[in-house]
């Protein structure tokens, strides 16, 4: 496979699906320092276009949850907006790569109103932890069957 689309692959599987990067670095082949870069860069590429495009996106959401007549306090919402309150951007941007996409845990500190240039910040320095963490372990188990046809 030539180095281009392995590359392309891994950014764009991060892009979507953060986990899904290192996974993909493993199964391509990559070393450590290129699945984490092309990881980290995936994710703060989805964070730049959907914090520029999150107030148009969050109206959107409002407005169709309003048609729908769905329930604005879900119970995954409180537990956001506790989560918010307790630990702030901070505690959003840690969650995002492990149970939010990049471009949920974006979508989500635009609705609960955070500036973005603390977005991109605190997306970061989440993307780059959570980048090493991911990358490292998929490369250190890239052995086990999992990774092999």
């Amino acid at each position: 496979m030539p180095h281009a689309v392995k590359y392309a692959s891994v950014f764009l599987l991060s892009m979507v699906k953060f986990f899904g990067g290192p996974l993909a670095g493993a199964a391509a082949g990559l070393s450590f320092v290129p699945t984490w870069v092309l990881t980290v860069a995936g994710m703060m590429t989805s964070v730049l276009v959907f914090s520029g495009l999150g107030r148009v996106f969050v109206a959107h959401l409002q407005r169709r949850r309003r048609l729908r007549h769905k329930p604005v306090f879900t119970p995954r919402a409180r537990q956001i907006v506790r989560v918010f309150r307790r630990f702030g951007i901070g505690g959003i941007a840690f969650l995002t790569p492990v149970l939010f996409t990049p471009i949920g845990g974006t979508v989500i500190a635009t609705l609960l109103g955070v500036k973005r240039r603390h977005i991109l910040l605190h997306m970061l320095w989440s993307a780059m932890f959570w980048g090493a963490a991911f990358t490292f372990l998929t490369i250190k188990f890239s052995h086990l069957p999992i990774f092999h046809r």
